[in-house]
């Protein structure tokens, strides 16, 4: 695992952040999040901003960019291709229900659907989109996408390095090493990032 971590902490900064905008990005503009969270990429960005090799103000700088821009690819997709989005969809997001319920939560809360969207990991890949197809106006889907991607990036990327740093705190207490600790936080951020997205994850239901 030590190996995993240093190689992790040693990956250019260059790297790290493209990956920190561009998994993001990929959740909603190419569904990417219906099979992995961007947030993984985020969190490890904070992790890696604890360490030293990055600012954290870079990681959110990079996090906020790669989630607003992506979103606002999914939604001008759904502008423009209409229901015929929806073939591109996995079959069990398409029998769920899922999308039909989050069309009925656009129409009743509007924009504010997609700032809360974002914080469940199918809508999150789902709702630009549905937005799009739903012909929500431009003006507020990008304020709600802007203030939702803005707030969502930011928490992540502090959990992150906040993570990092209440291990760090721990390993002078016990006496841990700095590289099981790493190791650990970043498993256990990963970990759960993965478990809830697969939580969120609505079920294939029966043909």
């Amino acid at each position: 695992m030590s190996s995993v971590v240093d190689l992790i902490l040693g990956l250019p900064a260059w790297l790290v952040l493209t990956l920190v905008a561009v998994l993001p990005a990929l959740e909603a503009s190419m569904f990417l999040g219906l099979v992995f969270p961007g947030e993984v990429a985020i969190l490890v960005g904070g992790v890696v901003a604890h360490a030293g090799g990055l600012p954290l103000w870079a990681v959110i700088a990079a996090a906020v960019a790669g989630a607003t821009a992506g979103d606002q690819v999914g939604y001008l997709l759904g502008r423009r291709y209409g229901r015929t989005l929806l073939d591109r969809l996995p079959t069990w997001v398409r029998r769920s229900g899922d999308v039909e319920r989050a069309l009925a939560q656009m129409e009743r809360r509007g924009a504010v659907a997609v700032a809360l969207g974002r914080w469940a990991a199918a809508l999150r890949a789902l709702m630009p989109g549905l937005a799009g197809m739903s012909q929500m106006p431009r003006l507020p889907f990008t304020v709600a996408n802007v203030a939702g991607g803005t707030l969502w990036a930011t928490t992540v990327a502090v959990l992150g390095f906040l993570g990092a740093a209440s291990l760090h705190s721990l390993e002078s207490r016990l006496g841990l090493g700095s590289e099981a600790l790493t190791a650990a936080v970043l498993l256990i951020l990963v970990v759960f990032a993965v478990r809830r997205h697969r939580a969120q994850r609505p079920r294939q239901t029966n043909a």
